[in-house]
């Protein structure tokens, strides 16, 4: 249940007035809820309120702040890309979940990155058929899948046009978890027919929607850092690609497999996200249309009782792999290609900035080992 407080009193832990407290509203650092006793008069989320006083503190003592402002801190990049906010995630400012109802992949990144030709996902890339023919199957799994994508990634060729470099670069990745050259075949069906599960090609449409874009997460951080040296889409990808595949990002979806395999009360990892306190939306919209395993529908239930936690999009990922019988790993895949759409936004929209992300550090001494 979430604690809420009234605006006198908000504005009084913040030191702020009324109207401040209000663009704080506006810029979605403090949440507000229309009171059920009143619906004429807002409460404000507690929680959000003490995180900002707290971080307003530490801002007063600069030290402090380079040393917890990249902490799940407040924003340090501004985008028109992807908003999370009052526990929803929007593109464009478009209601992402909505949208997963029938747009594909393709449409998606379009979308996210914007001004581009869509005729260029209308038809097959020799470039792609030429890069993929040598492959010798489909990659799973955080290793395998990066390792794959990023050597599509770094074949040699020619300059494209924007739009067919996004087409280009989109289909190389998908590639890595096919093992084949999608064509110009919707990449949902594209996966479904190479993973032998014609069943599942809407839920995989689905997932790769709601993967597409998560705001500033660690690898689009990445991919913004690179991309704002000036080097190449395929690099700005490849180094998003490199993060993901960490244990604390995309590598949850493997803790995640054997956490099902065998659930232990004590240990249930995907199943919260400190960006959505009420839940990740992210997965029931993927998670109300599948046929679970039993076993993994119960697990839901008893993961809920126990703790309140509910399945974030790394679980709902995972059971969707588990309920259609994909490859081992395929669920890493599909995460990897969607946010491959995100990852490219990011970069376009870095790129167009001109500036070069190069924070500073804050120096200390090291501590001597003990002799």
């Amino acid at each position: 249940m979430l604690d809420l407080t009234s605006a006198e009193e908000a504005s009084g832990r913040l030191g702020i007035s009324r109207a401040s407290l209000y663009a704080y509203v506006s810029r979605g650092l403090i949440r507000s809820f229309a009171s059920p006793h009143d619906p004429r008069q807002k409460l404000y989320s507690l929680e959000d309120v003490t995180a900002l006083a707290e971080r307003k503190a530490r801002f007063r003592r600069p030290a402090a702040a380079a040393a917890t402002a990249l902490d799940w801190g407040l924003p340090v990049l501004e985008t028109s890309i992807t908003q999370i906010k009052d526990g929803h995630l929007y593109y464009r400012e478009l209601d992402a979940i909505r949208l997963a109802e029938t747009a594909t992949l393709e449409e998606t990144a379009l979308l996210l990155i914007g001004g581009l030709d869509r005729a260029a996902f209308q038809a097959p890339s020799p470039l792609v058929r030429n890069v993929v023919g040598t492959l010798p199957g489909p990659a799973f799994g955080p290793y395998d899948f990066v390792t794959q994508a990023v050597r599509l990634l770094s074949a040699p060729v020619p300059m494209e046009a924007r739009a067919a470099e996004v087409a280009t670069i989109l289909r190389l990745v998908t590639a890595a978890g096919s093992g084949a050259d999608p064509g110009a075949e919707p990449i949902h069906q594209h996966l479904a027919a190479a993973w032998r599960a014609p069943r599942a090609a809407d839920a995989i449409r689905r997932a790769l929607v709601l993967s597409a874009d998560h705001e500033l997460s660690a690898s689009a951080f990445a991919v913004r850092v690179t991309a704002s040296t000036g080097t190449s889409l395929r690099n700005a990808v490849i180094a998003g690609l490199a993060a993901l595949s960490g244990p604390h990002h995309g590598g949850m979806i493997e803790r995640v497999r054997t956490f099902l395999e065998a659930p232990r009360a004590a240990e249930a990892p995907g199943f919260r996200h400190r960006l959505y306190p009420d839940g990740d939306p992210r997965a029931p919209a993927l998670l109300e249309r599948l046929p679970l395993l039993a076993s993994d529908a119960t697990t839901l239930q008893a993961v809920e009782s126990a703790t309140g936690d509910r399945p974030s999009l790394d679980a709902a990922l995972v059971m969707l792999e588990r309920a259609y019988g994909l490859p081992a790993g395929a669920s890493f895949a599909l995460f990897a290609i969607g946010r491959t759409a995100g990852w490219l936004a990011h970069a376009i929209e870095q790129r167009s900035q001109a500036t070069l992300i190069r924070p500073r550090a804050r120096y200390v001494l090291a501590e001597e080992n003990p002799s």
